[in-house]
């Protein structure tokens, strides 16, 4: 019995002419999807806290990208199998609402609410870090209103042209972290004059592990946060052209991906310069190259960096609004903010939504240069409840519906084995004074909203 069947407020159906009863529209391609489900995965957490990660840790940090996208791409496969059997705008929040409960439900449905709305809160504060490469003296808040202004428009007038944003927004980043990759072969190879003595850099200073082993397990907060989003891609299988042919297909590049984007950017990096000269203050990346005296190249990877933390809003806030109008839909917000316009886009939960991501520029106001320190341990905590909620929603799709076409691999085994790194993660947060915002938050917010979703419950009942 299929979730859009079981019950009359399941996940909404698709009608003949492919438009969903929930008032959207499948006009997402194949390439849309490919560039979301890269462009929620690469955006701050590789090209700022990628640098916080290395200082944290040194060379070993490698191996952390590697064992986190390894996690992260258990869990999309999980998703994945989801989606494809019911592919429902409302994605991980309708699974559990389904399988886990309606109290379930509503936990998933607001948590991504808030990862959505402080992902973007972290992406505009990093977009004004970055602007501050050429105009130091720009207070950070007006940038970050001024990217939220342009990401609002983009998304208000339909999901096609959403589409469009995404897919040259992440073209670009992607063609410049691969341009940046070769760049760096070029110079282990001999290219130039920069004193590159092959891979000697990973070890040379202080060893692979320079820090030990605590260092490394503290490290994999940051690394895991540079994840968030990657699920972002099953909010769009409700408006995916042939969702079971196009899903898989985004799925299965997301670990190749991973390695080449996060294990292969940072590895050359780490190679041509000292992991203790890695910089904090801006992106690694630029500042890297501004040491190595390549400056043109370090002033256009500026704007690329720029673009990815764009590219990453864009698509929290496409995301975050269909998950509110589902939540809505389904009874777990108000009724007015289930309503699409015309275009399909819905465009109060939209707005509303633009409204809470404004209090960044407060922030940026009230604590600039400090509003990134406090933001990320928040969304890695917050990222923990959706990704388990994730791993435990496909444990019971398994036992009542049976393996599904796209099927994840050694699950449940797969399944434990994830919920296990997500508990080590957040003892690990409990451990790091830096985290302890995230880690106090975690348990604060989830049993506000498991309180609410049951008091919820009962009312509607």
């Amino acid at each position: 019995m299929t979730p859009s069947t079981r019950r009359a407020e399941g996940p909404p159906a698709q009608t003949a002419d492919g438009t969903l009863d929930s008032g959207m529209h499948r006009k997402l391609k194949n390439r849309h999807l490919q560039m979301i489900s890269l462009g929620s995965a690469i955006g701050t957490g590789l090209f700022l806290v990628s640098g916080t990660s290395v200082q944290t840790a040194g060379p070993i940090v490698l191996v952390g990208y590697a064992i986190a996208g390894i996690v992260l791409y258990g869990v999309m496969r999980m998703l994945g199998e989801m989606a494809v059997a019911h592919p429902v705008p409302g994605s991980w929040s309708a699974y559990a609402r389904e399988y886990l409960g309606k109290p379930a439900g509503f936990i998933a449905g607001w948590n991504w609410w808030y990862v959505c709305i402080v992902v973007c809160m972290v992406e505009l504060t990093a977009a004004s870090e970055f602007m501050a490469f050429w105009f130091p003296q720009l207070p950070h808040w007006i940038t970050t209103a001024g990217c939220l202004a342009l990401i609002t428009a983009a998304n208000m007038i339909n999901v096609k042209a959403f589409g469009e944003f995404e897919f040259y927004f992440t073209l670009i980043k992607v063609t410049a972290v691969l341009a940046m990759i070769g760049l760096g072969i070029a110079i282990i190879f001999g290219a130039g004059d920069y004193n590159v003595h092959g891979m000697e850099n990973l070890w040379a200073h202080g060893g692979f592990a320079p820090k030990g082993l605590g260092a490394f397990m503290i490290s994999l907060v940051a690394i895991t946060f540079s994840f968030g989003g990657i699920e972002s891609l099953g909010t769009a299988a409700g408006e995916v052209e042939e969702p079971a042919r196009n899903i898989p297909r985004a799925i299965n590049q997301v670990l190749l991906r991973i390695l080449v984007f996060y294990v292969g950017a940072i590895g050359v990096m780490l190679i041509i310069w000292p992991w203790d000269k890695v910089g904090t203050d801006g992106s690694p990346f630029v500042l890297m190259l501004v040491g190595l005296g390549i400056g043109g190249a370090a002033t256009l990877l500026n704007i690329v960096v720029l673009t990815a933390a764009l590219s990453v809003a864009n698509v929290m806030t496409y995301s975050n609004a269909r998950v509110l109008s589902d939540l809505a839909a389904s009874g777990q917000a108000p009724r007015f903010l289930a309503h699409t316009n015309e275009r399909g886009v819905p465009v109060r939960a939209l707005l509303i939504n633009s409204g809470f991501v404004a209090v960044a520029v407060i922030l940026n106001v009230a604590l600039p240069g400090k509003a990134l320190a406090i933001l990320i341990p928040v969304v890695v905590g917050a990222e923990l409840i959706t990704w388990s909620i994730i791993a435990l929603s496909h444990l019971r799709f398994r036992a009542r519906e049976g393996a599904g076409v796209f099927k994840t691999p050694l699950s449940p085994i797969t399944n434990y084995l994830c919920l296990a790194y997500f508990a080590l993660i957040y003892l690990l947060m409990t451990q790091d004074p830096s985290s302890h915002s995230g880690a106090i938050a975690l348990p604060v917010w989830f049993c506000g909203l498991l309180a609410v979703g049951f008091l919820l419950n009962r009312v509607t009942r």
